[in-house]
């Protein structure tokens, strides 16, 4: 499941549930909820997660198993 992803890539970064609600803006407890499937994910917050760990949404969501970010050629 994707949220699993929310996990692993804070784990990854060396952050706690907390750093990551401040990013977001919310209390640790709704971020919590995020990370563990209870509530789902908002674009918004998922946007600013693959900001924040250099990767896709898609990556986030579980579209794909490609962490790297799509290269941007406009």
């Amino acid at each position: 499941m994707f949220f699993q992803r929310l996990e692993d890539l804070r784990v990854d970064a060396d952050l706690t549930q907390q750093q990551v609600a401040d990013i977001l803006g919310c209390k640790r407890e709704v971020y919590r909820r995020y990370e563990k499937g209870v509530h789902e994910l908002p674009a918004w917050a998922a946007i600013i997660l693959a900001q924040h760990y250099q990767t896709s949404t898609d990556y986030i969501f579980g579209l794909t198993n490609k962490r790297c970010p799509y290269s941007h050629s406009f």
